[in-house]
C-alpha cells in the first residue's frame, strides 16, 4: 500500500529545532483511549534519556489507538474495525499487526480486550466474505476505487489481491487472544467455518492440478500491480508449497512460491490444529491442517533453502519449483527478515544467520545505502527508499546492541521531524517521504521501544 512521494511542511530537524510537544490528537477526538497504553507510555518516557526518541515513541505507540479504530457492539458482540491510516479500508494484514503491541496489556485492560475480541469478529467475517480478498470495508455500500479490477469484487471488498499473509495474520491474532486471557468465545461457528475456509484456499493454492479460482489484473503503469498471463502469475511446478500472487507489499509476485509467506502459513497451520485439537476437539481437521503444515515444511525444506554463491545455504524469497529463484528481500512482513520476529526462527539459528547476513550485505538488490542512512527497502516505492519497517525490524531481530543502537539512531534521524515513522523515504534526503499516516509503522517502532524497555533497558538510556 503505497502513495506518492511527498514534500513534508516540516524537513529533517535536530533536538534545537523541534518542538518536543505530543503530536497525539487531544483526549476527546482520540479514536479509542486505554488508560493501560497512556500508563504504559509514561513509564516508558519516564526511563528513556533521549528526549527525540521519546517523544517518537509517544507519538507513534498509540496512533493506531488514536486515530484508526472504529469500536462498537453489534448484535451484542464487539465489533472493531481498524483503518491502515491514510487509506480509509481495513487489511487483514495491518490491522493484526497495528493491534498486536497492546496484547501484553489485554489479561488486564478489559476495555481493551474487548477491542482485540471484536477485531478477531470482524476478521472472520472478512474472510467468510472472501478470503482471498486482502483489504476490506465496514460499509458494503461503499465503492472501491478499484472497483474496475477484474475479479470477483463483492461489496464491501476495497482490494482483492491473493497474499497467504492475510489468512494467517488473522489466525496469528485468534490464538494470541485466547493464549493471553484463555477465553474460547471467539472460536465459535463462524471462526471455525472460516478455519476450515483457509484450509481450503490454502490447499487449491497450491495448485496441485494446475488450475486455480482465483485471477486479477488491474489496468495501471505499475507492471507490479497484476501477476503476469492474465492474472494466473508465472507456471509453477506443484510442490506442495502455497502460491501467493501477491507481496505483504500488496505488489505482485515475480515467482509464485512466497517463501516467508509459506514459513508463516506453517506457523498459522501449527496453530489451528492445536485450536482444533484442544478447544474445539475436531481432530480429523487438527490433522488436515498438521498434515497440510507438514507437507509445506518439507517442500519449504527441499525448494526454499537454496546455494548463494557467497553466503552457503539461505532462505530465497520466491522460487517456482523448476528451480528458479530470486534472492531479494521486502521489508513487509512477513519477510525474511522478519522470520525471527514471527517466531519461525531463533535469531542464533546458523540459516537465520546465514539469511540475514545476505539480507543486510551489497549483494541483496534491495538493501539500499544513502546520505541519509540505511536500509532494507521494498520494489513497490521503486529503487532508492528505504522503509523504517526494516530499520525497525532489523533491530527487533538483532542480538547485538551496537547494531541495535544503530537502528535506532537511524530512526531518529529520518523522520524528518514530523515525529511519525513514515512507509519509506528517500535514501538520499528522509525529508521526501511516503505516506504521512501509516499506523502499522508507527505502532512497529512503539513495540520496538517497548521491547527494548522490558529486555534491554540499558540500551535506552542513552542519549542518541
Amino acid at each position: 500500500m503505497g502513495g506518492a512521494l511527498i514534500a513534508p511542511s516540516v524537513m529533517a530537524a535536530t533536538d534545537k529545532t523541534i518542538d518536543f510537544k505530543s503530536m497525539r490528537p487531544v483526549r476527546e477526538k482520540r479514536c479509542f483511549t486505554s488508560q493501560s497504553v497512556d500508563k504504559l507510555i509514561k513509564t516508558v518516557k519516564s526511563d528513556m534519556a533521549d528526549t527525540e526518541l521519546a517523544w517518537l515513541f509517544e507519538n507513534c505507540f498509540p496512533n493506531t489507538l488514536d486515530t484508526t479504530i472504529d469500536f462498537e457492539y453489534i448484535d451484542g458482540k464487539p465489533d472493531t474495525f481498524v483503518i491502515t491510516g491514510d487509506i480509509d479500508a481495513m487489511w487483514l494484514r495491518d490491522s493484526t499487526a497495528q493491534v498486536w503491541p497492546y496484547m501484553p496489556l489485554i489479561k488486564k485492560d478489559k476495555e481493551l480486550r474487548e477491542l482485540i475480541k471484536g477485531l478477531v469478529f470482524r476478521q472472520t467475517k472478512c474472510i467468510l466474505l472472501d478470503p482471498y480478498a486482502n483489504a476490506f470495508y465496514k460499509d458494503v455500500t461503499k465503492i472501491s476505487k478499484w472497483k474496475s479490477d477484474k475479479t470477483k469484487m463483492l461489496p464491501g471488498i476495497h482490494e482483492r489481491k491473493w497474499e497467504i499473509d492475510s489468512l494467517c495474520y488473522a489466525v496469528r491474532l485468534a490464538n494470541e487472544y485466547y493464549q493471553i486471557t484463555g477465553d474460547t468465545s471467539i472460536f465459535d461457528e463462524d471462526w471455525q467455518e472460516a478455519s476450515r475456509l483457509i484450509v481450503q484456499t490454502f490447499k487449491a493454492e497450491q495448485r496441485k492440478d494446475g488450475t486455480t479460482p482465483y485471477t486479477f489484473n488491474r489496468t495501471t503503469g505499475q507492471m507490479l500491480d497484476s501477476p503476469v498471463h492474465w492474472g494466473l502469475g508465472r507456471p509453477v511446478k506443484p510442490v506442495g508449497l502455497i502460491c501467493s500472487m501477491f507481496r505483504p507489499s500488496d505488489d505482485a509476485t515475480l515467482y509464485p512460491y512466497l517463501i516467508p509467506s509459506n514459513v508463516f502459513a506453517v506457523l498459522s497451520l501449527r496453530q489451528m490444529a492445536d485450536i482444533h485439537t484442544n478447544i474445539i476437539h475436531n481432530h480429523a481437521f487438527a490433522d488436515e491442517c498438521q498434515t497440510l503444515a507438514d507437507e509445506v515444511d518439507k517442500a519449504i525444506k527441499k525448494y526454499a533453502i537454496v546455494e548463494h554463491m557467497n553466503y552457503g545455504e539461505i532462505y530465497a524469497y520466491e522460487v517456482d519449483g523448476f528451480g528458479n529463484k530470486v534472492f531479494m528481500d521486502d521489508a513487509n512482513v512477513p519477510s525474511l527478515m522478519s522470520l525471527a520476529y514471527l517466531g519461525a526462527h531463533q535469531p542464533s539459528d546458523a540459516l537465520y544467520k546465514r539469511t540475514r547476513a545476505f539480507l543486510l550485505s551489497k549483494n541483496n538488490p534491495y538493501f539500499l545505502q544513502g546520505k541519509a542512512t540505511e536500509g532494507q527497502a521494498s520494489p513497490h516505492t521503486g529503487q532508492d527508499n528505504i522503509w523504517p519497517m526494516g530499520i525497525i525490524l532489523r533491530a527487533m531481530t538483532s542480538t547485538d546492541d551496537d547494531e541495535i543502537t544503530k537502528c535506532l539512531t537511524m530512526l531518529k534521524k529520518t523522520h524528518a521531524g514530523t515525529g511519525f515513522m513514515h512507509e519509506s523515504f528517500h535514501k538520499d534526503d528522509a525529508s521526501k517521504y511516503t505516506r504521512d499516516w501509516f499506523a502499522w509503522a508507527n505502532t512497529l517502532f512503539g513495540e520496538l521501544i517497548v521491547k527494548l524497555h522490558n529486555e534491554r533497558p540499558h540500551l535506552l538510556k542513552r542519549t542518541l
